[in-house]
C-alpha cells in the first residue's frame, strides 16, 4: 500500500491549507487513515484521523482549527486547516491501517509534505 500527499507550502498565520492523501495498491480494508507530523526537534504527534465508520480524533493543538474528511471509494483523506499557526509549522505525514487484498495488516506511512507557517 502507497500512500501519496498534496497539498503543503508556505502560509502566513491565520491562512488555511488543505492537505489530501490518496492509498493505492492492493487494499482491501482501509480501517483508519489520517495525519500526523513532526516538528523539528520534536516527537511525531497526532493531528486528526477518521475511521471507515466516520469516527474523528484530534489532537488537543488542532481541535476546531483542523477538519478531516475522507472519501471512502476513492481511498483518499483531506485536511482542511485554518487559522494556522506559526507552531503548526511540521512535516505533515499521512498514515493508513487495514487489511491489504491478502487479508495481511497494514501500516502505511507518506513521504510527508512541508506546512510552514509564517508568523
Amino acid at each position: 500500500v502507497q500512500l501519496v500527499e498534496s497539498g503543503g507550502g508556505l502560509v502566513q498565520a491565520g491562512g488555511s491549507l488543505t492537505l489530501s492523501c490518496t492509498a493505492y495498491g492492493s487494499i482491501y480494508s482501509i480501517n483508519g487513515m489520517g495525519w500526523y507530523r513532526q516538528a523539528p526537534g520534536k516527537q511525531r504527534e497526532l493531528v486528526a484521523i477518521r475511521t471507515s465508520g466516520g469516527s474523528t480524533n484530534y489532537g488537543d493543538s488542532v481541535n476546531g482549527r483542523f477538519t478531516i474528511s475522507r472519501v471512502n471509494a476513492m481511498n483518499t483523506v483531506y485536511l482542511q486547516m485554518n487559522s494556522l499557526k506559526p507552531e503548526d509549522t511540521a512535516v505533515y505525514y499521512c498514515n493508513a491501517r487495514g487489511y491489504d487484498s491478502s487479508r495481511t495488516v497494514y501500516d502505511a506511512w507518506g513521504q510527508g509534505t512541508q506546512v510552514t507557517v509564517a508568523p
